[in-house]
């Protein structure tokens, strides 16, 4: 125990098996994401106060083992061996027992002191599972604590059972039988003159399963020299008596032991397993071939007329509120005798542009309200099997759609989400097309030209350019993988998780997280935008406010020709372009710089100085160009590469130019101009 007031407790298991509840329940909004060091996987952290132990709780990477056959498995296994946390506490899915207890397996090996949290048991007796926990816990060596961690069950206890095991290795190891003991017990004695912190026991297995696992060990190269002639020595005198296959050895031990475990203490009623779950019976339709991506589509569609028919009154208010307080702020403004240019700084710069982006809150939030309880309820996982059939016709690789799906609440995740995609040309192209998933920043465009301008068909409008974005992401993907990624896909295996009902209080900390982000964004990057846009509007010295004159509007002129093809040719809307590089949200804080609020607002000036026809292909460009900074700095950390970060820049900005110039012609051709 390094500190009798505070404790390293780290949070691992399989994914689905509750963790990010646990995690939630345990933290509260005592919890902070960053990524960890040198790699671009999340890193959640968090804390909880019991009487006068803090416990500093980690949340690794859901895991099946402690392999590392990609980048979120690694950072699971390389904290766990060489964070060296006080406490692992280890989730497990109670109704899939057999399964999630061979990292449980793994992790008692380490010799680091294990709590089982045997989760979701309230779902047991409806699948016909009894579970003998005391038992268990003796047969594993450590505590194990029945829990229900969406309705916050058993926390209590798991934090009590945690401190206590502080200090405490487990009492157990697997035994992997009197033929192969002798063998690793030969290495294991060899192990033990190193100096490392690993359990010698664990090391040898580790060495016998991962040939190459030496080479992460922090040792000096003197320790890792002689670390090397153990292992080499070994292997050669256990594959001469075991063959090849010592590793696929001893993971058969481990699931015969798990077997036997499970027979002990678990107790399964036949009638009940061999009906169909709910789940089952569900996903027999929303899985299906014929209604399964029409569902997909349904329920998409359904969130944007959540999001726009409980938004738009919020909206409303807000957009009041900021009015009034610009005309409140210009009036005190005006008594204290604060000159034009302060005036003008407060009102237009400030309050036109943060004000602008943060009455788009109520639709941001109800957007990722949705999204939360879809992913809680586990549709999201059955969305990209859904998709997957569909994209390997197409060539790609199914599991690539889980990334293109966390793309819809920011790029830069679901850029940072292809490390799990095994196959490196995979990768690339899910990277490479990542970012025509319509963002959350993007969002506020949409609401604010449809708010203006489609009025009565705002979420259809709004659906059709999310369906865009898919749609061109697969026909891109297509090209890539045809000309330049040639070769096939890895098979895509993911598991369903059952359909849970969500939580109150882990959708609501999930929705704060990404509504938190944004108001972030909004009160840094946009905030020092709307400055600078100011400025640029006011320069030179002399000039008319946002006028074509003033260095915003030449900057703007320059690209406005290019821009007329595609039916926004004017100085206004290719400044904002320019400009949604930085952020795409600073497109919306660019027009209410040079607008101002005002008492139309913003959406009064687009509904009076902008037709449909071009306020659709502004929206579509905004959905297809240049990617903000921080997704291309993402592309540039993700590939490594400049050759590919250029390409992504340069293929999307042609690809925004052409759609949006090719909607605008035809429909002009069409008469809807």
């Amino acid at each position: 125990m390094k500190d009798s007031k505070e404790l390293v407790v780290a949070l691992a298991g399989n994914p689905n098996c509750g963790k990010t509840s646990v995690f939630n329940n345990l933290t509260g909004s005592r919890q902070h994401v960053g990524n960890w060091p040198g790699v671009t996987v999340e890193r959640k952290e968090g804390t909880h106060i019991h009487g006068d132990v803090a416990l500093k709780i980690i949340d690794l990477p859901g895991t099946y083992s402690l392999g590392a056959y990609s980048e979120d498995e690694a950072v699971a296994r390389d904290y766990l061996l060489f964070g060296q946390p006080d406490v692992i506490v280890n989730i497990v899915d109670s109704t899939n027992l057999a399964r999630n207890l061979y990292l449980t397996t793994q992790l008692l090996e380490t010799g680091i002191p294990v709590v089982i949290a045997l989760n979701m048991c309230d779902e047991l007796a409806s699948k016909g599972i009894k579970i003998n926990v005391p038992l268990l816990s003796q047969l594993l060596g450590v505590p194990v604590v029945q829990t229900v961690a969406s309705r916050g069950r058993g926390m209590e206890e798991l934090v009590e059972k945690t401190i206590a095991a502080a200090g405490n290795p487990p009492a157990k190891s697997i035994n992997y039988g009197p033929d192969l003991e002798p063998d690793l017990e030969a290495f294991v004695e060899e192990l033990k003159e190193l100096k490392t912190h690993l359990n010698p026991r664990f090391l040898a297995l580790k060495l016998l399963e991962d040939t190459e696992f030496v080479k992460d060990i922090p040792l000096e190269e003197s320790e890792k020299e002689k670390l090397l002639a153990i292992q080499e020595k070994n292997l050669e005198r256990m594959r001469k008596k075991w063959g090849e296959g010592v590793e696929t050895l001893l993971a058969e031990r481990r699931y015969g032991y798990i077997a036997g475990m499970v027979k002990e203490a678990v107790q399964e009623e036949s009638s009940l397993l061999a009906r169909l779950s709910v789940s089952d019976k569900i996903d027999r339709i929303v899985t299906s071939r014929l209604f399964g991506i029409p569902f997909f589509l349904l329920v998409v569609w359904g969130i944007f007329q959540f999001t726009f028919t409980l938004g738009d009154p919020l909206v409303e208010l807000l957009e009041g509120f900021f009015e009034s307080f610009a005309e409140a702020a210009g009036i005190w403004l005006q008594n204290i005798g604060a000159s034009e240019l302060v005036s003008s700084f407060i009102g237009d710069g400030i309050i036109g542009g943060i004000g602008s982006i943060l009455v788009f809150i109520p639709h941001i939030g109800l957007l990722f309200l949705a999204i939360s309880i879809l992913e809680d309820s586990g549709y999201m996982a059955r969305a990209a099997y859904i998709m997957d059939r569909f994209m390997h016709m197409l060539g790609l690789h199914g599991k690539s759609f889980l990334p293109l799906l966390v793309g819809f609440g920011c790029n830069v995740p679901g850029i940072m989400a292809t490390r799990t995609l095994e196959n490196k040309n995979d990768r690339l192209i899910t990277i490479l097309i990542n970012p025509l998933m319509s963002c959350g920043g993007r969002l506020p465009i949409y609401i604010l030209f449809t708010s203006a301008l489609f009025t009565a068909n705002q979420g259809l409008v709004i659906f059709s350019l999310y369906l865009l974005g898919i749609v061109l992401a697969i026909l891109m993907g297509m090209l890539f993988k045809k000309f330049l990624f040639k070769g096939d896909s890895a098979p895509f295996v993911m598991e369903l998780p059952p359909y849970r009902l969500p939580t109150f209080k882990n959708t609501l900390l999930t929705m704060w997280d990404r509504v938190g982000a944004f108001i972030k964004r909004a009160g840094t990057v946009i905030f020092a935008a709307s400055i600078l846009i100011w400025f640029l509007a006011n320069l030179p010295v002399g000039v008319e406010y946002a006028s074509q004159q003033s260095l915003l509007g030449r900057i703007g002129s320059l690209l406005a020709p290019i821009l007329k093809p595609a039916g926004f040719g004017n100085w206004q809307a290719a400044s904002a372009l320019i400009f949604g590089v930085v952020a795409k949200e600073v497109v919306v804080s660019t027009l209410g710089v040079i607008h101002g609020v005002g008492e139309e607002g913003l959406v009064g000036v687009i509904a009076k100085t902008w037709t449909p026809l071009a306020a659709y292909s502004f929206m579509v460009m905004n959905l297809l160009y240049i990617p903000c900074v921080a997704t291309i700095g993402a592309i540039r950390r993700e590939t490594n590469s400049w050759k590919w970060t250029l390409f992504a820049i340069g293929y999307s900005l042609a690809l925004g130019w052409g759609v949006a110039a090719l909607i605008y012609q035809v429909g002009s051709l069409l008469g809807f101009a």
